[in-house]
């Protein structure tokens, strides 16, 4: 209905003045996207001016709602921010990250908000992902340092990158030369994620709408490889982070407790347990909605007809002890 020289099929990021021609145009090539909280302020501002001094484009994700409290740094008004209550990342690149917006980044690193980045410099990393070929990729961990949760992404301190990882730990686990799949080859965590645009337009429609949590969708990253995914997804080595684990979502409004005026003994007891079980319950709706989301991959494969299963047997794998549940 539209005549065809007025269809703009992509966007971007940038901004524009409401009067006047830009100031400066971005010319970065990658965007740097993390969900933030306020109490990891200090933290997200260290991560956030290591990426603008390499000229990304920064977005943040405000899973608390709060965003003036972010005013008081220089770079606020330079990166965009989104904000929703309680929404994971995933939620937030499902509705803000459409592989046409995002259309003229080769990269989109969607990261978790308790990253250390002192020994990460995220151009050195990306001339290496380009170099290695990789459309899939993550930083790997210090060990010692991170809470390492695979033995894949730990750090291997004489190496650029790596591709596989080797155990044998007599629990139904083995990784050699000769394994050709997750969790042994062919697989990163989606805590610090890298995409080549080809591969995130992949995994955007992967993730689901409804499901907010990302559980299985790490193990069939594979299918999104563009290619060989032994090849094409790996652990970059020499720029390195460290992963310190804390929680997020599921915590109380700090806030909300502090308003009551009651500091007693028995009231920070219960504030403890009522995190504990908010945490618990976080973690069951995401147990439940692993269990939705392999139903689903089940029954679209058995009803495409036009879809060949890469990787047919290892989905019969799932739940066992070669598959970690994330």
């Amino acid at each position: 209905m539209l005549p065809k020289g007025i269809v703009a099929s992509t966007s971007n990021l940038e901004r524009r003045p409401l009067w006047g021609s830009p100031k400066k145009t971005n010319t970065s090539k990658s965007l740097f996207a993390v969900a933030v909280g306020i109490k990891q302020k200090e933290n997200v501002d260290k991560m956030v001016q290591k990426f603008l001094e390499n000229n990304f484009v920064v977005m943040l994700f405000h899973y608390d709602g709060i965003v003036d409290e972010w005013k008081d740094f220089e770079w606020s008004s330079s990166v965009i921010h989104v904000s929703a209550d309680n929404q994971t990342k995933w939620w937030f690149a499902k509705r803000f990250l459409h592989p046409d917006i995002v259309e003229e980044y080769d990269y989109i690193f969607l990261w978790d908000e308790d990253l250390g980045v002192d020994n990460f410099h995220p151009q050195r990393y990306v001339s290496i992902v380009k170099e290695e070929g990789f459309e899939i990729s993550q930083p790997a961990l210090e060990i010692g340092l991170s809470e390492v949760h695979h033995l894949i992404t730990a750090r291997w301190k004489r190496s650029k990158v790596h591709r596989r990882t080797y155990k044998r730990d007599g629990k139904g686990i083995q990784c050699d030369d000769k394994s050709s799949a997750p969790p042994c080859t062919g697989w990163i965590e989606v805590m610090a994620p890298v995409f080549s645009k080809a591969a995130w337009r992949c995994v955007w429609y992967m993730i689901q709408n409804d499901l907010i949590h990302a559980w299985g969708l790490d193990i069939r990253l594979g299918y999104c490889a563009q290619g060989d995914r032994t090849k094409s997804i790996g652990v970059v080595d020499a720029e390195y982070i460290v992963h310190y684990g804390l929680p997020t979502l599921g915590e109380p409004d700090k806030a909300k407790l502090a308003s009551t005026g009651d500091n007693s003994e028995e009231n920070k007891e219960a504030s403890k347990s009522n995190a504990i079980n908010k945490r618990i319950e976080v973690r069951r709706q995401s147990y439940n909605e692993y269990k939705v989301f392999k139903r689903r991959w089940k029954k679209a494969g058995e009803t495409d007809e036009c879809w060949t299963d890469l990787y047919p047997d290892e989905l019969l794998k799932e739940g066992s002890s070669i598959w970690p549940l994330m």
